[in-house]
């Protein structure tokens, strides 16, 4: 069409890429006027512009003008082909849309309801789970109160039992773990929610915690093995065989303490044997020998004030000293039973070789190798400021005390000599296995006496 009819407008500078419209007028402008005139003639340019719009309008009007119907069957053959789009479309629209609501009604919709039904399920299994350590716990509960009557020789025991502290024991440690097994994933997650559980641990378990743990604390304390003030006050033949009886109900019932202090002594999960350590053990047979120190202690500082009842005083520590003895060796002859708290025990139930006894977890605590060596060495540790005190006082009972240290000295030598033994027994074979003489100890003893008392 620009053949047939030619234009002098340059279109191929309109359509270049790089076409500037200031650079074109610039052009314009000093195409039509000197550069040095002044003012410059704009009119020219002007109108060459405004012609050649006027010619491009006339131009765009006829080439409208001859191409209308050529446009207009184009656009009738795009509208008719956007039409037959349009059908395809619409029904590729209605087969998905149908598609989609058979999906829906075959998958969606069941999912729905499965999904509905896991919640269920979940919360069935929840409830399953809570009820059976519900009913594991009420279980327990009415094992800890029977065995809790056979310690105490209520309901249908007729005499007190005290094996059933062990049995006690267990029990209450494993509700102890139901109760600890509080994450969502345990056992007993949930369970303090209940309402029946929360009564059982107001009203039995707490109580017989408490219980148990006072009863076994009590054996400890009172634990007394020794014969020496019996045999002292009055020494009767026919009473050796009871005396022998009441000595070995007298280990058997510490037995049973010591391994319930073992069992109900908290330990962590992830806590391996070899490191565990009985807390409530250790901790009562500290307080039993703080005890006998402090007894002997104020017993004796009191007597070598008052020498008359120094023999009496001294009989009275050689037969704490030798409970001290038995219980040391009761201690070594217990094995650690399997705590349920533990992860990792060999086999049949024993601790590993770490701890092959009750005794060590002690010795360990207290730093100390014999049990009578510590008795006697913190005994004189401590008795040399009160003997300095007895000197520094002066007055009959210094005096006293200096004239007789030798017989003060024989006595304190035959006291650690009388205590180091195990209970019952005259001879050196009954003396402590310990690895230090028991001489050792009497020479500390009498020279915190002694010593104090020649400066």
């Amino acid at each position: 069409m620009a053949e047939e009819d030619p234009s002098y407008i340059d279109y191929e500078a309109f359509l270049d890429p790089d076409f500037s419209a200031t650079a074109f007028a610039n052009g314009l402008v000093l195409a039509t006027n000197n550069a040095s005139d002044t003012p410059l003639d704009l009119s020219t340019p002007l109108s060459r512009v405004l012609f050649d719009v006027q010619e491009v309008d006339t131009h765009i009007d006829s080439l409208t003008t001859k191409s209308a119907l050529p446009l207009l069957e184009h656009t009738k053959t795009q509208a008719n082909a956007s039409s037959r789009i349009l059908e395809e479309v619409e029904t590729q629209v209605a087969t998905l849309t149908a598609g989609y609501k058979t999906l829906e009604k075959e998958v969606i919709h069941r999912y729905e309801a499965a999904e509905q039904v896991q919640v269920a399920a979940e919360r069935l299994c929840e409830t399953v789970k809570l009820g059976r350590a519900v009913g594991r716990l009420l279980m327990l509960g009415r094992q800890l109160e029977a065995q809790m009557g056979e310690i105490s020789g209520s309901g249908a025991a007729r005499k007190g039992d005290h094996r059933a502290m062990v049995r006690s024991a267990n029990t209450m440690t494993a509700i102890n773990q139901l109760f600890s097994a509080s994450k969502p994933e345990d056992e007993g997650y949930g369970v303090e929610r209940v309402n029946v559980i929360a009564t059982l641990r107001n009203e039995v378990i707490t109580p017989a915690e408490r219980n148990l743990l006072s009863k076994a604390q009590q054996t400890v304390r009172e634990f007394s093995m020794s014969s020496l003030l019996a045999s002292n006050a009055a020494s009767q033949p026919a009473a050796a065989t009871a005396t022998y009886n009441q000595v070995e109900d007298t280990k058997s019932r510490a037995t049973s303490a010591l391994l319930t202090l073992y069992i109900l002594s908290p330990a962590p999960v992830s806590l391996k044997a070899a490191e565990f350590e009985p807390k409530l053990l250790v901790s009562s047979l500290q307080d039993y020998l703080q005890t006998a120190l402090k007894s002997s202690l104020a017993s004796l500082a009191r007597s070598l004030a008052t020498l008359p009842t120094l023999d009496r005083t001294l009989l009275e520590i050689s037969a704490r000293c030798q409970n001290i003895v038995a219980l040391e060796a009761l201690l070594e002859s217990i094995k650690p039973p399997l705590h349920p708290s533990l992860d990792s025990l060999s086999d049949g139930g024993i601790a590993p070789v770490s701890t092959p006894h009750l005794l060590q977890p002690l010795l360990q605590s207290l730093d100390t190798s014999s049990l009578p060596s510590f008795f006697w060495r913190t005994l004189a540790s401590n008795l040399s400021s009160r003997v300095q005190e007895i000197m520094n006082r002066g007055g009959v009972s210094a005096r006293t005390l200096r004239s007789n240290k030798d017989k003060v000295r024989d006595a304190v030598r035959q006291c650690v000599d009388r205590g180091s033994r195990l209970p019952g027994s005259s001879s050196a074979k009954g003396r402590a296995a310990s690895s230090q003489n028991w001489e050792r100890e009497a020479a500390v003893m009498v020279g915190a006496i002694i010593g104090v008392i020649g400066r």
